[in-house]
């Protein structure tokens, strides 16, 4: 038995306090964030089979059930905020060609300062007031209308 790396420390210890984590969810998510920064090349379904110790298809599978994100980054935030907090939402429109990706539809971009046709997520962070900084929270992608 190897000696547990920081990442998995940590994640184990958030991961522990979220409800709903099943013991085989638990151990997938704890490899996956120790394999995710040390991968090579692009990271996709293929190189995550070739690289960790499951399958293509277990990757494709655990990445379509749902995450609690939220309550996840929360309890990572949470020890490095102080009392004076905010949240803050952040829309970010994103170029994509083409008309087969989901969600893709026209949405306002600031840059251009019109709507243009692509993708838009939306971020939610705390804001620490008295420290001046942010800890993302979750990012939200917004659905597509086809509306010219």
């Amino acid at each position: 038995m190897t000696c547990p790396t920081k990442i998995e420390i940590l994640v184990a210890s958030i991961l522990q306090k979220l409800p709903g984590i099943s013991a085989w969810r638990y151990r997938f998510l704890l490899h996956l964030f120790v394999l995710w920064p040390s991968m090579i090349g692009r990271r996709n379904f293929v190189n995550l089979g070739r690289q960790g110790e499951y399958s293509e298809f277990t990757y494709r599978k655990h990445f379509g059930k749902r995450m609690d994100w939220l309550g996840f980054n929360r309890e990572l935030s949470e020890p490095f905020l102080g009392p004076n907090r905010i949240i803050a939402l952040d829309p970010s429109y994103l170029s994509k060609s083409g008309k087969h990706t989901a969600g893709v539809g026209y949405f306002h971009s600031g840059v251009a300062g019109k709507r243009k046709w692509g993708l838009e997520i939306t971020g939610l962070a705390v804001v620490d007031l008295d420290n001046k900084t942010a800890y993302h929270l979750e990012a939200v992608q917004t659905v597509g209308r086809h509306v010219k």
